[in-house]
């Protein structure tokens, strides 16, 4: 028998997220329609997303709701559904679309980082702090919208003073090359990088 003491795994953050939705948020439904034989519009889905990816050591979960490689997208035989299910997608797919759901613990922050897309995002619920690196700041609560137009921002959720979850859901287009003052300006992830490696375009 072995003098070692036993070892005991160590214990799971106060929070912890193990399954979409977060703990504390609700549970959510996408339904996806389309275009049957007999000219009827029909749901051809409903269920709650997927893809989803563990993030910041377990306290948030990214949703994909949807997505899309190609602009204008081809709809025909339900091709845009199938690519939509076959993989979890890169940050953003250029000439492409991305419907991304995050589910943030308490006082989660996100890194500094900027992508080469246009973000529409939008507080479903909560209230999150929007960071520029200018050092501007804004509060947004539910049903509030940002346009983030390539630029170096972070998030926070701030929801309860800290101590409650919050989601966010964002909608990512791809762009063209950004030029500021005759510099253009390029893409960084920051620390999120490792949440996207080799994963494609930032």
């Amino acid at each position: 028998m072995s003098d070692k003491p036993a070892t005991t795994p160590a214990p799971a953050p106060e929070y912890y997220v193990r399954s979409f939705p977060a703990p504390g948020l609700r549970q959510i439904v996408r339904h996806i329609t389309g275009n049957s034989a007999d000219g009827k519009s029909r749901f051809l889905e409903s269920d709650s997303g997927e893809h989803f990816r563990f993030m910041v050591e377990n306290r948030a979960v990214a949703n994909i709701i949807y997505s899309t490689q190609e602009t204008p997208v081809n709809l025909n035989d339900n091709i845009d559904v199938a690519k939509a299910h076959e993989k979890e997608p890169p940050f953003h797919y250029p000439n492409g679309s991305i419907v991304r759901m995050i589910d943030f613990g308490p006082d989660v922050e996100s890194p500094w980082h900027r992508a080469l897309t246009i973000d529409y995002g939008v507080v479903i619920e909560g209230v999150f702090e929007l960071s520029l690196d200018s050092g501007e700041r804004r509060i947004m609560r539910q049903g509030d919208v940002s346009i983030q137009r390539a630029t170096n921002h972070k998030w926070k959720n701030i929801t309860g003073n800290g101590t409650l979850p919050g989601r966010m859901m964002w909608v990512l287009l791809d762009c063209q090359e950004v030029i500021v003052d005759g510099q253009k300006v390029e893409g960084d992830l920051g620390d999120l990088h490792k949440e996207y490696a080799g994963r494609g375009h930032y």
